[in-house]
């Protein structure tokens, strides 16, 4: 049920999107031919005629378009209209056609606040897209030193590795990335290794033979891990620092653990053994919050497998909104600062930081937007559906010719040339970017078929 209510949400979104460039159309006095909802693949669920405009429901719902007469030359009820009638598009000024072109936007935009500030009068509060996180118990079972640490029950965790806190995504991702054997190690370390090993086994030069007894120099952690606070809020791909074990030197590394000497089960290098026991682990320093003072607690490591030992709970922190004001400037902030995040996610796709495996769509969006529903209600379930309209206004206004973007371009290209451009060339580069992008909602729709099958969502 939550997943149709999300489907109806973003059906909503679309048909908004298209009202815009309809009502905008007809404004200036242009025939709209054809108004249609969903894309033009299966059957017709539905169909209509309102004055002159065809209106269509198709079984596809996810997506839409407004078609004008000169769309469509060979369409019975306007191929007889003049090819000089005002009611044509091209026969508009410049201005007036980009404001038809961006009017789909503009109503997502619009359409965007609307449902933050509803969000924000009905609730009478706005997420803050920040948490509060506790130490809620500790997990017995867990081979750490967390509970020896000095860590108690009911401690807010402000920071880990100087980093702070605003949820839980960001402590675990910490806590796993900092793991014993992530299969990386510093050539520094490595090289310091190196000469601990020739100082421990003077008579061994560069490889021991099978059978072969060594002494190992004792462990040592690592340096703190430091990432990006783009890695941290997940809009960008977290790139291991230092030199990228082999397979083998990967396995040696886990049968080096806390050992003091090694029989040789095959041969290896010194250099092989020295980037083995290179790899350890990442020291954790954790600063809680406890009876208003605040406590750090420095050289925490996890268990072999990667576990700290702790159990979370969180607490969601909301900004209250209680006069109409408020519910304006505070919807206003909302919606910008996510804003802000799309567009640095979006450049960090193009520019290649973040994988296009990592790419979702409309099946991944449904997905979520269901759970998000049954687990946190309504309101979040508005909220997200307001943040995908302002990313349909974004992906929109790309520059790519197919989408409203790339009319524009068109527009200010004919605006710069003094002339219209040629027809055929337009629609010959418009037909290769819409195959294009066809093609990359197919992929994108196999991401999220491929997410869902492994559970990945």
């Amino acid at each position: 049920m939550n997943i149709i209510i999300m489907l109806i949400l973003i059906s909503l979104l679309v048909l908004v999107h298209e009202l815009g460039h309809y009502l905008a159309a007809r404004a200036f006095g242009i025939q709209v031919s054809h108004f249609g909802l969903g894309l033009p693949i299966g059957p017709v669920l539905y169909e209509t005629k309102c004055g002159d405009t065809k209106i269509t429901v198709h079984a596809f719902l996810l997506g839409g378009y407004v078609s004008f007469p000169d769309d469509d030359e060979e369409n019975e009820d306007t191929k007889d209209l003049p090819l000089d009638s005002p009611k044509r598009f091209r026969n508009k000024k410049p201005w007036q056609k980009a404001v038809v072109v961006s009017a789909g936007v503009f109503a997502n935009v619009v359409f965007a606040l609307i449902l933050v500030m509803f969000c924000a009068a009905f609730y009478h509060k706005l997420p803050s897209s920040r948490y509060d996180v506790f130490v809620k118990d500790f997990a017995p079972e867990v081979h750490s030193n967390i509970k020896e640490s000095g860590i108690k029950q009911n401690d807010k965790i402000i920071s880990v590795n100087g980093f702070d806190i605003d949820n839980s995504y960001q402590f675990i991702f910490l806590v796993q990335k900092s793991r014993f054997f992530d299969g990386y190690a510093e050539k520094n370390t490595a090289d310091k290794k190196l000469k601990e090993l020739k100082m421990l086994n003077p008579g061994i030069s560069g490889a021991i033979k099978t059978g072969e007894k060594i002494k190992l120099p004792e462990m040592t952690p690592e340096k703190e891990l430091r990432v990006q606070r783009n890695v941290l809020m997940g809009i960008e791909k977290y790139t291991p620092e230092g030199v990228e074990l082999t397979h083998e030197q990967k396995e040696l590394s886990h049968k080096l653990y806390l050992k003091k000497e090694f029989v040789s089960d095959r041969d290896y290098t010194l250099n092989d053994i020295a980037y083995a026991l290179s790899d350890s682990y990442k020291p954790l320093s954790i600063k809680v919050l406890r009876n208003d003072k605040e406590i750090e607690f420095h050289n925490l490591k996890t268990s072999k497998d990667g576990l700290l030992g702790v159990k979370l709970e969180v607490s969601e922190i909301f900004v209250p909104v209680n006069t109409p004001l408020e519910v304006l400037t505070r919807s206003w902030d909302y919606l910008v600062d996510n804003t802000k995040l799309m567009l640095l996610g979006l450049w960090q796709l193009v520019s290649g930081k973040i994988p296009l495996s990592d790419m979702h769509g409309i099946v991944a969006i449904t997905k979520v937007g269901g759970d998000i529903i049954e687990n946190s209600g309504m309101l979040k379930g508005l909220l997200l559906s307001a943040i995908i309209s302002i990313d349909l206004a974004i992906i929109n206004l790309l520059p790519i010719p197919a989408l409203d973007g790339g009319h524009l371009l068109f527009l200010a290209l004919e605006k710069a040339a003094g002339r219209e451009l040629d027809e055929k060339i337009v629609e010959g580069v418009s037909r290769v970017f819409f195959m294009l992008l066809i093609l990359l909602m197919i992929y994108v729709v196999f991401n999220d078929i491929f997410a869902l099958v492994t559970k990945q969502l």
